[in-house]
């Protein structure tokens, strides 16, 4: 959970800083932009990597390793003296919480060995995000009152250190899931070349790729409006600093609720419901808050809505794509899903600064965006299987390639062709 936490807190204190950025570096929106997308492109190969590295050494081992990578890369991006030296520290910080955030979901999936209680608790450790969120809204807001611009920014930077430290003293000792200890056991002397072929051949590949677009659609809207909204609310509403951190406080708050709702209707539900009510609903309310001309105040009260539709789309994504894929290679599936996802929805953001550079305005903009985000979410997600209850030893059912690598290793071994999706 707090692992989590200190990812998004990183990843969003950047949005906050953006207009302080365009001013002091006179940069384009275009470029401000661009740091987002290169972060998230780089968390694909952090997230691969830790993937590949997780499932042959373990999971809590190399999640040490990839939050050391994120307290060093929130440091040099706290002394970065141009955009450029900002996006190169950045996608250093994307390699570390993009294997960090993926190995916490696996992890917490894997532990859980009660299916039906999975998607609530993959829920609930989704809900960090708000408190990641919220968190940067409140160090914007301390640090700019305490500190001139020119050095509030680098000081929001270098707050993400100690909490990084903090997470790794307290996974000290953190032990292993059975269900991966006992996979592990099982799998034989295979290649990483080979454990990232088989999420790309024969029936995996259709998950990877639904998985991918899901998180995607979900990842991009998101990125679209958190990533600008503290933009749009200081420039074009007229918002000050207080302001801006009071009306994203409310959106943050239903966040919050959004997760636990999200995290309830995943197991009630089912998941493929769940993602495509949530994301109608999230795209309904964002046309209303960016492009309807309303009061501040009635923007105020909006917030919180769009937060709990806009967050609430999440909660079964990481039970999702973990009962995708056999334990054999949950983590490099997991790490590539839904990092294809982040960089699918990295050029949210980026599209959002384009159209805005003369073309349309930045709440068109980023409802445009957003929207073509949600519709994503909603055809993939009708065309993923339902995986609500399945049984994560038999997860990934149908892996023509898992059964002949552990028919060779130990041919007595049935278990990899059950549990084939209904």
């Amino acid at each position: 959970f707090l692992g989590h936490a200190v990812d998004v807190f990183d990843f969003m204190i950047y949005s906050f800083l953006i207009s302080t950025l365009l001013a002091q570096w006179g940069m384009s929106k275009s470029m401000a932009g661009a740091i987002v997308t290169w972060t998230l492109v780089s968390s694909l190969i952090g997230a691969i990597g830790a993937g590949l590295l997780a499932d042959r050494f373990g999971r809590v081992r190399v999640l040490r390793w990839t939050i050391l990578v994120f307290a060093v890369s929130c440091f040099l991006c706290g002394i970065s003296t141009s955009p450029e030296q900002l996006m190169m520290f950045r996608m250093l910080q994307g390699l570390g919480f993009g294997g960090e955030s993926s190995l916490c979901m696996v992890l917490v999936t894997e532990l859980i060995r009660n299916p039906a209680h999975r998607g609530k608790y993959s829920g609930f450790t989704a809900s960090s995000y708000s408190f990641g969120w919220g968190g940067a809204a409140i160090a914007y807001a301390i640090t700019f009152n305490l500190f001139e611009p020119e050095m509030a920014w680098r000081v929001c930077f270098f707050l993400g250190i100690l909490p990084a430290l903090v997470v790794v003293y307290l996974r000290r000792n953190l032990q292993e899931p059975e269900v991966f200890l006992k996979s592990r056991a099982e799998r034989g002397n295979v290649s990483a070349a080979a454990d990232l072929a088989r999420v790309f051949r024969g029936p995996l590949l259709r998950k990877t790729v639904l998985c991918s677009l899901l998180s995607g659609g979900m990842l991009g809207a998101y990125y679209a409006i958190a990533t600008w909204l503290p933009t749009f609310l200081k420039t074009e509403r007229g918002l000050s600093v207080f302001g801006t951190s009071s009306y994203l406080a409310v959106t943050i708050l239903g966040s919050l609720v959004g997760y636990v709702a999200g995290a309830y209707a995943t197991d009630r539900w089912g998941r493929r419901l769940t993602y495509m009510a949530f994301a109608a609903g999230a795209f309904v309310m964002a046309m209303i808050y960016m492009v309807i001309p309303v009061s501040n105040t009635s923007m105020l009260f909006l917030g919180f809505p769009l937060g709990v539709l806009m967050q609430g789309v999440f909660s079964g994504i990481g039970a999702t794509i973990s009962e995708s894929y056999p334990s054999s290679i949950r983590a490099t599936g997991y790490g590539v899903s839904y990092n294809l996802g982040r960089v699918i929805g990295s050029f949210f953001p980026l599209a959002v600064g384009w159209l805005n550079s003369g073309r349309t305005t930045l709440a068109l903009a980023i409802a445009m965006v957003a929207g073509v985000g949600y519709a994503l979410v909603m055809v993939s997600a009708a065309m993923l299987p339902e995986t609500s209850g399945i049984d994560l030893g038999q997860a990934g059912g149908g892996d023509d390639g898992e059964a002949k690598q552990q028919a060779a290793a130990e041919p007595v071994t049935v278990a990899p062709t059950a549990g084939r999706p209904a």
